[in-house]
C-alpha cells in the first residue's frame, strides 16, 4: 500500500543530509575531530557531553549515550579514535532503530480503504504544510488522497488547507469556521469511501497541550473515526517543530496520553542546529519518528531512516 516511501534511496539520503546539515556542521560533525585530537580521559568525555547537550540531545539522554560508550571503550579496550567513533554510531543507530516501525509503510494489498491518518500538534509547528507534503508523496505514488479540514477553530485553517490541496491536486472536505470538527471528520471519511480514496488525512486544530477542553475535542474526532471503522485512525501522527527543542517534548507527552500517537513528523529540521532533539524524542517518548521535514517545498521531506540519519548527522566536518 505505502511502498512510495521506498522511493529513490539517493533522494531520501540527500534530503536527510540537507535536513541535518546545520546540526552536523555546528555540533555533531566535530565529534570525530575531538576523538582524534584528545586522549580518552575525563576531559574528552566532558567535552563530548557538552557537544551533545548543546545540540539538544538532553541531559538524561546524553548521560545514557556517554555511559554506554564509555562501557564499550573500557570493555573492548578501544583506543583507536575510529573504533570509538564507529562504536558511537552503532550505539546511536541501535537506540533509534529500537523505536522504528518498519512495517507501517510497506506495501499491503489488504490495507483498509481509506487508510486514515489523523494529524495533531500545537499551533505553528508546520502541521498543515506537513500534511500537504504527505498528500503530495502519496499522490506521486499513484494513491488517491482526500484531506479533511477538521481544524475549524482557526478561521483561515480551512482556506490554507484548500489552497495546499489545490496545489497538490487532491480533494479537501471542509465546513464553515466554527463547525463541529467531528462532523468534518465524519463527512471526510464518507466522501473518501464514496470517491474510492486510498488515503484520508485529517487535519486538526492546533492546540496547546494544556488546554484540556481542546484535547477532549481531539479525542472526540478520534472516536468519530473509530465508529466509522473500528481500526481507524490507522495512524495518529504528531507534528513537532524541531526548532523548539525540548519544549516540544512536554507537548508530545500530552498528545501521546490523549490520543496515543503512533509516530512523529519532525518538521523544520533543516531550520535548527540542534537536531539532537531527534535522539531525545525516541528515548524519552518511545514513539518512532516517521518523517522529517527538510525545507519548505512539497518534496522537502524524507522518511526517517535511522542509518541515513546517524551517518549524515555524524559525518565529520571537513
Amino acid at each position: 500500500m505505502f511502498g512510495l516511501f521506498k522511493r529513490n534511496q539517493e533522494e531520501n539520503q540527500r534530503q536527510t543530509r540537507e535536513g541535518v546539515k546545520r546540526s552536523q556542521e555546528r555540533w555533531f560533525g566535530r565529534i570525530m575531530g575531538l576523538l582524534q585530537s584528545s586522549r580518552l580521559d575525563d576531559a574528552l568525555w566532558d567535552e563530548l557531553e557538552e557537544i551533545l547537550i548543546s545540540a539538544d540531545v538532553g541531559v538524561s539522554t546524553t548521560q545514557s549515550i556517554i555511559e554506554d560508550l564509555r562501557g564499550q571503550v573500557d570493555g573492548k579496550r578501544l583506543e583507536d579514535p575510529g573504533q570509538v567513533f564507529d562504536s558511537l554510531k552503532e550505539s546511536l543507530t541501535r537506540d533509534l532503530a529500537n523505536q522504528e516501525s518498519p512495517d507501517i509503510w510497506l506495501d499491503d494489498e489488504d490495507a483498509p480503504s481509506p487508510y486514515v491518518i489523523l494529524v495533531v500538534g500545537v499551533n505553528g509547528v508546520g502541521k498543515t504544510t506537513s500534511i500537504a507534503k504527505l498528500a503530495h508523496h502519496f499522490k506521486q505514488a499513484g494513491k488517491k488522497v482526500v484531506l479533511g479540514a477538521a481544524d475549524t477553530f482557526r478561521a483561515a485553517a480551512s482556506d490554507q488547507l484548500e489552497i495546499l490541496g489545490e496545489r497538490v491536486g487532491v480533494d479537501v472536505i471542509s465546513h464553515q469556521s466554527g463547525s463541529d470538527p467531528g462532523a468534518v471528520a465524519y463527512d471526510a471519511y464518507q466522501a473518501s469511501q464514496a470517491r474510492g480514496a486510498d488515503v484520508l488525512i485529517v487535519d486538526t486544530a492546533g492546540r496547546l497541550h494544556t488546554r484540556s477542553n481542546l484535547m477532549e475535542e481531539l479525542k472526540k474526532v478520534q472516536r468519530v473515526l473509530t465508529r466509522l471503522d473500528s481500526t481507524a485512525p490507522h495512524q495518529v501522527i504528531l507534528t513537532l517543530d524541531a526548532t523548539t527543542g525540548h519544549n516540544g517534548l512536554a507537548q508530545a507527552k500530552s498528545f501521546k496520553e490523549a490520543v496515543g500517537c503512533t509516530g512523529i513528523f519532525l518538521a523544520k529540521l533543516d531550520g535548527t542546529a540542534r537536531g539532537g532533539i531527534a535522539l531525545a524524542i525516541t528515548q524519552e517518548l518511545q514513539v518512532p519518528i516517521l518523517f522529517i521535514g527538510t525545507g519548505e517545498g512539497l518534496d522537502d521531506m524524507a522518511p526517517f531512516d535511522t542509518k541515513d540519519f546517524i551517518e549524515s548527522l555524524l559525518a565529520p566536518v571537513a
